[in-house]
């Protein structure tokens, strides 16, 4: 089984509950004509320089390959034994790209670091 995480680029003062109706609607099939949001393509680019996606090869962190990417959105079903430093990775290019990072196991979502709010 999967661990399951997704980085969605939605507008300034998207809450978790955006996000949430965002993924149901993907899984639902929909997803809108738009271009690709330029944060998810440079987030893209940045986590398959270190993890390639294609071709899938032996030791990739990478469960389902390639990466299910959308306009919106990069899906990103990871093998259980991949290291932590893959998640880290993850959590780090989100923030710097200003995704918002939504996991599929607790429907938990984090916004990126620079607009949480203090705790």
């Amino acid at each position: 089984m999967s661990f399951d995480l997704s980085v969605w680029a939605l507008a300034d003062g998207a809450t978790p509950e955006d996000v949430r109706a965002a993924v149901q609607r993907c899984r639902e099939g929909q997803h809108g004509k738009r271009h690709p949001d330029p944060r998810v393509v440079a987030f893209y680019r940045a986590i398959t320089a270190s993890y390639p996606d294609r071709p899938a090869v032996t030791g990739s962190p990478w469960a389902v390959a390639p990466l299910h990417a959308a306009a919106d959105h990069v899906e990103l079903n990871l093998d259980p034994g991949c290291p932590d430093q893959v998640l880290l990775d993850i959590e780090r290019l989100a923030g710097e790209h200003r995704l918002m990072l939504f996991d599929a196991q607790d429907g938990s979502v984090y916004p990126p670091p620079a607009v949480r709010l203090p705790g």
